[in-house]
């Protein structure tokens, strides 16, 4: 799907959430990523940035981005969350710009922040000091460990969350196993959780809003999403109190539930119910196994999970991986390969479903991104814009929402604020 953000910007029509404006003074990914979530929905989306610099994540690569000139431009990282917003580069530091930023605030719905505890009380950009003068003000803080409590004034990364909350605990290689160790996920999950937790409770706040005329503030922290997205492993944990621990592949509670090696490659198998079992040893010639005594429920399948497990690799490690992937979906067992990520994006149903959104800039550079992923009927999410260029919209919207003279933004350039 390729789409020029100018064009649908002319295109326009109602967005759910058309009229919401948002200031986005976070960087790096949890803040920017929630602001996304409610750009793609149609809210303004105000992204504040240092001048000369801006968000940490322009400068994280390769890979970057290359112009029409063939001019490195911003690394991957950054695009990955700051479509559909609008850049605006200034100083807060200064007085100068700390009164434009208060003086936006006054005229947003919404303020997401990830600096550190306390970080913006001094320029008067706390939640108290912007409530004052917009009591309706949604204002949303994103920390690695809250506003309040013993850990509340540590700095927080996703590595750190996912090795505080327990995450890496349970991901990895079993013990004795080769590469065992805690181990932590492919992405920053714990900033994308936070970012999508955000992005709810903002949501919420909105709607609480509508009815009560109340603002309020939202702390956001990294730990607390982790430790609430243990789901299943921290429920089993406060029902049994046993420990749960590093299982690789395979599922705590359901057998089986794996990736198995094939004779050319790797398949995932998932029986989530004894009938799914009874169809995979069918499947495979191994009638006998339905009801054998070890294996005849889930239940005794845990409890015997070596056995079964033993069997299952030995006799799948034959099987050539295409064939056994037709051979179990045709049987209607749950299966599938472990795709690439280029295989991920060449996959018919992912091209189907419209993953990939191309957009470009006002110079013509193209900027490839991932869709929104909930198909709405109606409205749709919206792709009106690329990420932006550092401060491509400063004067836009200083001059709009402000109302200040050509004259003026040229001396706040000139004092480095813009």
């Amino acid at each position: 799907m390729s789409v020029n953000g100018e064009e649908k910007r002319k295109e326009h029509r109602p967005l759910a959430l058309d009229g919401i404006k948002v200031l986005d003074l976070s960087r790096v990914l949890a803040g920017p990523w929630s602001a996304q979530v409610l750009a793609d929905l149609g809210a303004e989306v105000l992204k504040i940035e240092r001048p000369g610099t801006g968000d940490d994540t322009r400068h994280w690569g390769p890979p970057f981005l290359k112009a029409p000139d063939g001019i490195t431009k911003d690394g991957a990282y950054f695009t990955c969350c700051n479509r559909n917003k609008r850049s605006v580069s200034l100083n807060f530091a200064t007085p100068e710009g700390a009164e434009i930023v208060r003086a936006m605030a006054r005229g947003a719905d919404v303020l997401i922040e990830n600096f550190k505890l306390g970080g913006l009380k001094k320029y008067g950009l706390d939640y108290e000091s912007l409530r004052a003068e917009n009591p309706a003000l949604i204002y949303c803080s994103i920390t690695g460990f809250s506003q309040t409590g013993p850990y509340a004034h540590r700095p927080g990364y996703d590595f750190v969350a996912q090795g505080m909350a327990g995450l890496m605990s349970i991901t990895g290689p079993a013990e004795g196993k080769p590469g065992s160790e805690p181990t932590r996920a492919g992405v920053a999950i714990c900033d994308l959780f936070t970012g999508m937790y955000a992005a709810t409770s903002i949501l919420a706040a909105l709607h609480w809003r509508n009815t009560t005329g109340k603002g309020q503030h939202l702390d956001c922290a990294l730990l607390a999403s982790q430790v609430s997205m243990l789901a299943n492993q921290g429920a089993s944990f406060l029902i049994s109190v046993e420990t749960p621990g590093r299982i690789g592949n395979e599922h705590p509670t359901i057998v089986p539930y794996r990736v198995v090696a094939a004779e050319n490659g790797h398949v995932i198998i998932t029986c989530g119910n004894d009938d799914q079992y009874a169809r995979l040893c069918t499947a495979l010639g191994m009638e006998e196994l339905i009801d054998d005594t070890r294996f005849r429920t889930n239940e005794l399948r845990v409890i015997n999970r070596t056995a079964i497990e033993t069997i299952f690799e030995q006799t799948l490690a034959a099987w050539p991986r295409d064939a056994l992937l037709t051979k179990l979906e045709a049987a209607g067992v749950p299966c599938a390969p472990i795709n690439t990520i280029p295989e991920v994006f060449s996959d018919p149903q992912v091209q189907h479903m419209g993953m990939r959104v191309d957009l470009r800039r006002e110079d013509g550079t193209r900027v490839p991104t991932i869709a929104y992923p909930v198909r709405m009927s109606d409205p749709p999410a919206s792709y009106r814009s690329a990420p932006p260029a550092l401060g491509a919209d400063t004067e836009t919207v200083l001059v709009r929402d402000l109302g200040l003279s050509p004259d003026q933004i040229a001396g706040l350039r000139e004092k480095g604020i813009v």
